[in-house]
């Protein structure tokens, strides 16, 4: 199943570290097979406050993403970006071909008191 890195990184001032990792991202997570999905692109908050950008990068599955985070590659250049953006980011596992949400309904009203 794909895997999905998810970051939801805050506004930063403009510093030559952060155009370094930019520059060099994509060489360390090419070779697991991942792939900018959202990068550098604007959003429309419909619900909440989401401050910041959005970054997806996809995988072939989880074990590619974490093989890449955990990689001398990335772990080398990441420090470039945390030191001048915070954020969040997650690895969430895609859904499989077909997937009917029916199945987690039904579940969730399993659990549900009888009434």
């Amino acid at each position: 199943m794909p895997a999905y890195v998810i970051g939801h990184l805050r506004d930063a001032a403009p510093h030559p570290e952060i155009a370094e990792y930019i520059e060099r991202i994509t060489a360390t997570f090419e070779p697991y097979g991942g792939r900018f999905l959202v990068h550098a692109t604007p959003h429309e908050t419909k619900e909440g406050s989401w401050p910041g950008h959005v970054v997806v990068i996809g995988f072939p599955g989880t074990v590619e993403a974490r093989a890449w985070w955990d990689s001398p590659a990335y772990r080398e250049i990441a420090p470039l970006r945390a030191r001048h953006i915070e954020g969040d980011i997650i690895l969430v596992e895609g859904v499989p071909d077909g997937y009917d949400p029916a199945g987690t309904a039904k579940a969730l009203r399993d659990t549900l008191p009888a009434g």
